[in-house]
């Protein structure tokens, strides 16, 4: 058994990881760019299209941007995306195959849990963070609290029903190293080529989380 790399020195620095589905890849260096002019510096890119493993790559390419692979569900994808150049995973739940390829090319994976049995599975491989899925349904920030408690040492990142309302909330708890969402980068506006509402979404998120954190 091989450890996954420590993901925190990242997310301190992304406190807000963009869930992006694109359809054509063609969008994606107009999207990454998008990004990072509303200062976001990172993106998941989800698994969820044909188009991931292409966007990923052109992304990879786009300056101030760290792309990583999302919905990353067992190993043969793990090393498509590594292939890509994504340099972090995210899985909805826990895969011992994707974590293998993580320790093997010390990439950071952020295995999705709603489980304490789960956060153990994680804690083996020596996982410092972990994505709380789906956030709102699972129990939302009580749940992670209650988490917490046996697991204080535990970084967790809340993604499913996070959005601009709810983000500081979750942003002010100690155990919340990021949160992912999707509502600055809908899948609608990157289709509809809205690039400049993109910027704006993620602009006014980042400064959101400057009020929060400053």
């Amino acid at each position: 058994m091989g450890r996954i790399p420590d993901a925190l020195p990242f997310l301190r620095e992304n406190p807000i990881v963009p869930v992006v589905v694109i359809d054509d890849a063609g969008a994606a260096v107009a999207t990454a760019q998008a990004l990072v002019a509303g200062g976001i510096g990172c993106a998941e890119v989800t698994f969820r299209t044909d188009a991931a493993p292409e966007a990923i790559a052109a992304m990879a390419g786009v300056e101030g941007m760290t792309v990583g692979a999302g919905t990353v569900l067992n190993r043969a994808q793990a090393e498509q995306a590594a292939e890509c150049g994504a340099k972090f995973f995210v899985s909805p739940g826990w895969s011992a195959g994707v974590a293998e390829v993580a320790a093997e090319r010390n990439i950071p994976y952020l295995p999705g849990v709603q489980t304490a049995t789960e956060i153990m599975m994680a804690l083996e491989w020596g996982a410092t963070a972990v994505k709380f899925f789906p956030g709102g349904e699972a129990g939302g920030l009580p749940m992670v609290k209650a988490l917490r408690g046996p697991f204080p040492h535990t970084a967790f990142v809340p993604s499913g029903g996070v959005k601009l309302a709810n983000m500081g909330e979750w942003l002010a708890d100690p155990a919340i190293a990021s949160v992912s969402g999707s509502w600055m980068v809908g899948r609608a506006l990157i289709g509809g080529g809205e690039f400049e509402e993109i910027t704006r979404l993620s602009r006014e998120a980042s400064e959101k989380v400057k009020e929060i954190r400053r």
